[in-house]
């Protein structure tokens, strides 16, 4: 054997720069195009409209703005305590979940009663322990604290109902 046997047997198929030229072409190029195409043909595919017959709904839905107003009548009358209870406080109040104390229950409503009107209602509008903040929801703070005092008297406490704010200040004048 001689010298020139073993050099060529390695050699590679690409012998000279064109050859270069056109590998390098084949290796990067080439992908390129075909993942250009694979994108335009998965794009390109016609896209079914869910619920055709509501297309004027669903363009409105999405172009609808981000917040909105909600203008509530201030004059309408107030809800009773017994009726922002069921509607709003019953849920736990009326099973005692998550350690709510239960409607009518004395010894879970004494300690509570006995910290005075004002602490069970800003409990009631701010939240405590597992009980969420009440204000700012469907009910007036006068109806939330109508509210508790609904379930603090049916506890053995003797606490008014409130009046809405207008007919305080009407009377105090």
């Amino acid at each position: 054997m001689s010298a020139n046997d073993h050099e060529e047997a390695h050699t590679g198929p690409i012998k000279n720069p064109k050859q270069v030229l056109i590998a390098s072409v084949l290796a990067f190029v080439l992908p390129v195009f075909i993942i250009i195409g694979l994108v335009y043909y998965v794009t390109s595919a016609p896209k079914p409209i869910a619920g055709a017959v509501d297309a004027q709904k669903s363009v409105a839905e999405r172009i609808q703005k981000v917040g909105s107003v909600e203008i509530r009548d201030a004059n309408r009358p107030l809800k009773s305590g017994e009726d922002v209870f069921k509607a709003q406080c019953a849920a736990c109040h009326a099973t005692g979940a998550a350690g709510a104390p239960k409607l009518a229950d004395a010894a879970a409503w004494g300690p509570r009663i006995k910290t005075g009107l004002e602490k069970l209602v800003a409990s009631a509008l701010k939240g405590k322990g597992a009980m969420a903040p009440q204000g700012g929801g469907d009910f007036s703070d006068v109806e939330i604290a109508r509210g508790a005092v609904y379930m603090a008297n049916a506890a053995g406490a003797k606490f008014t109902e409130p009046k809405p704010a207008a007919t305080v200040t009407a009377e105090a004048k």
